[in-house]
Order: C-alpha cells, then structure tokens, then sequence
C-alpha cells in the first residue's frame, strides 16, 4: 500500500490529507503537550478515575484513550444514549483555525469538516481558537472531539444543529457567542442558502435528534447557551461546566408549539457555576429528567417551565444564593396556581442547602414520570465527586501509548462547604 493510501483516505472520491484511518495516526498528528509523568506532577493537576459518573468511567481509566477514541460513543447515558455521533467513519484531523469563507470551506477547518456528507470523528492537531464568521451548521453523524488539546470556539458565531441525528460534541470551550447571519452559509457539500440573523446560542438544536452535548465549558453568549427546540428530542447533556449567563437552557420552541410535547432531554451532572441567574433549564411541553446536578449559584431561580412539562428532579445538589427572595429552586411561568398545580413536578433525593426549597405539584401520575426517567439518580451526598470534572477537561497525549485526563486540583471546589454541617 502506498504511503499517500495511509496518510490520505478519501473523501467523494479524491484523496484528502485530513482524513485518517488509523487512531495512532491521530497520536501521532496531534500535538504532544506533556511528555512526560515529572512535567506532569509540576502542573499540580489529579487525574480522576472511577468517580461513580458511569460517563467518565468508561473511557478515562483507559490509558490508551486516544488511541480507542470512538469507544466514546459508546458511553452516552440518557435519553441521547444512542447518539452515535461519527462512530461508523473516518477520522478527521482540523489543522486550521480559520473561517474565511462559509460557503466554499478550506479543507482543514472545522467547517469544512462538519458539512461532509459522510460520518465522520473529528478531532484537532494542535489548540486553537476558532472564531466563526458565521453559525457552523453541522451535518448529520459527526462527532467534535476535543480532547487532548484545547480548543475555543469563540468571539464569533456558533455551533447550530438543525434538521439533522447522531452528533456528539465534547470537550470544547465555548463561549463569547455573537449573533451573525444576513449571509450564505453552507450546510452540506451539496447545499447552501441564506440565513437570517442567528440569537447567537453557544449551541442550538433545532429539529434534530439523537444529541449528546458533553463536557463542554460554556459561557457568556448573545442568547442561550444551549437551547433544543422545534421538535428535537432524544438529547443528553452531561458534565457540562455552565457559568456567567443569563438565560442557560432552553428546551422547548413556544407555548403554542405542542410538537415539543414528544421531547425528552437528560440534564445529568452538569455543574451550574458562577455568575448564572436562570433557566437551568426552562422547560416547554416535554419530558425533563434533571438527575445529579450541582447547582452552585444562581439570581432569580435554577428549574423553571411552562406549558405544562413533566421535570423529573432526582439527586441534585441545590445550594441557594443569599438573597432571602431567591431561595426556590423552581418558576412556573404563564400560569396561576390553580392550573400549575396540575403539572407534574416533582423532587426526590435532591439535597437543598442554604435554605433552598423545591415547589412539588401534580398528581405524580407514574406513566408520565416514566417518561421523563432516562437512568437511575444516584444519591445527592455523590453530586461533588460525580461533577468534579465537569467542563472541558485537560486531556493531554504522552506519547503513543499513554495518555491523560486531568482535572485541576483547584477546579473541582465548590463553596458548600460551610452548609454540610
């Protein structure tokens, strides 16, 4: 076989020196950060393995995780748990930051690789910035994997999935959303058309399904920071590290729009941090099973909805802020009591501090809570350790047959200490 068969795979037909075969390629392509265990020790960085998050412990006890990098896919919880992402293709390697041009993408770039007609893994060789002229619409059976390198998707549009199945999107940074748009964007190799003004969500789904959004560092943009609407469904969101935002989540179109009432989304281990003030998530319609999550600040209230949602609150740490008229965890929105009173809403395990309280309502009808249950909660006084990692982790390759993911000795501390008495 020639060395260019190896080394340059095709895509419609025609060699291309991004796409890979071979995961040890990817080890060998992509930058080697830390090189040894003694350079390793001097950052002041623990590695965490078996924690009890059935996520991270199926793929970081492996060494030899960059090598076997698409056995990811096979550890989605949740409803999104079938989302197989690029699973079934081949590697591809971003070698450019840039993004000049949304219609006729330069091989290399992240955009150019996410409207491929075909699945494909993609990963980065080295970190990089990437700051997007315009939304990066992603086309179906893709996975962006960021792990062993440090990547930022920021300071310019963001990532959009729309009418599409099967993404996976880990370990990226994003944040410093704008909104963009009144321009021609490609979707896919065989198509491109014009946009309107995009809110500027750090990640929008919309109409899409089978969705797995984790480990991701997410903060400050125009709109939402992730936000499923328009009939989208069968979505995880995992071990996400949310901070300095207004509106966080939104899952759910309009009132009015009842083809959400088919949604069911997994809101499992994130860490809701600094500087949040609501929607963690807020709720239209569907059915929400909120399991294991640390709530650690937010200003007006953390789990809100309206048009009637099923939000199913399991095991999650709530720790309220100080001000005396912000210590519920729940908003019900568009609806007096009488009517609110019948929705499903309900609180178990969770762990409530600094006075932080939950308003439970509806009859607790079974069929409907089943519906909005996508795995089973683990015990509240886990929240720490199950979420001590959650973000973008600092995965780094050693060489060919050793590999890291390290979490920041520091990081992982969250200020509930002084209510655990």
């Amino acid at each position: 076989m020639k060395a260019q068969e190896i080394h340059q795979p095709q895509i419609n037909g025609e060699w291309h020196e991004h796409a890979v075969k071979d995961p040890e390629e990817i080890a060998a392509l992509v930058d080697m950060s830390i090189r040894n265990s003694t350079y390793r020790r001097k950052l002041g960085f623990f590695s965490s393995c078996e924690t009890g998050n059935p996520i991270d412990d199926c793929w970081r006890c492996d060494k030899k995780w960059h090598r076997r990098r698409k056995r990811l896919a096979g550890c989605a919880i949740g409803f999104g748990r079938n989302a197989v992402g690029g699973r079934d293709g081949r590697y591809y390697i971003v070698t450019d930051p840039s993004d000049h041009d949304p219609v006729k993408p330069k091989p290399g770039t992240l955009r150019y690789a996410v409207i491929q007609d075909e699945p494909l893994w993609i990963v980065f060789k080295r970190d990089m910035v990437i700051t997007l002229s315009q939304e990066l619409i992603m086309n179906s059976f893709k996975t962006i994997d960021g792990r062993g390198v440090n990547v930022h998707i920021a300071g310019g549009a963001c990532i959009t999935i729309q009418y599409v199945t099967n993404i996976i999107i880990h370990g990226i940074n994003i944040h410093d959303c704008k909104r963009t748009g009144n321009a021609m964007v490609r979707s896919s190799e065989s198509h491109y058309g014009w946009r309107t003004m995009a809110d500027g969500d750090g990640i929008s789904i919309f109409g899409s399904s089978h969705i797995w959004i984790d480990h991701n560092s997410l903060s400050n943009c125009a709109d939402g920071l992730i936000d499923a609407i328009m009939g989208s469904t069968a979505i995880t969101i995992s071990n996400n590290y949310l901070t300095h935002h207004n509106e966080a989540i939104l899952l759910g179109h309009t009132d009015s729009y009842t083809r959400d009432k088919m949604m069911q989304v997994t809101i499992a281990y994130n860490h809701f941090g600094e500087g949040l003030v609501q929607r963690m998530p807020r709720c239209r319609h569907g059915y929400f099973h909120v399991v294991n999550n640390d709530y650690t600040h937010w200003e007006m209230y953390a789990i809100g909805g309206s048009a009637n949602p099923t939000i199913n609150s399991q095991g999650n740490r709530f720790l309220a802020p100080g001000n005396r008229f912000a210590k519920e965890v729940t908003k019900r929105v568009g609806a007096g009591e009488g009517e609110w009173n019948n929705w499903n809403w309900r609180s178990q395990g969770d762990l409530m501090l600094n006075g932080a309280y939950f308003t439970s309502s509806g009859a607790g009808a079974s069929a409907n809570y089943a519906r909005a249950s996508s795995l089973a909660a683990k015990s509240s006084s886990l929240v720490g350790m199950l979420t001590s990692s959650s973000g973008a982790l600092k995965c780094r390759i050693a060489g060919m047959f050793s590999s890291y993911c390290l979490t920041e000795g520091t990081g992982a501390q969250h200020p509930i200490a002084s209510f655990n008495a």
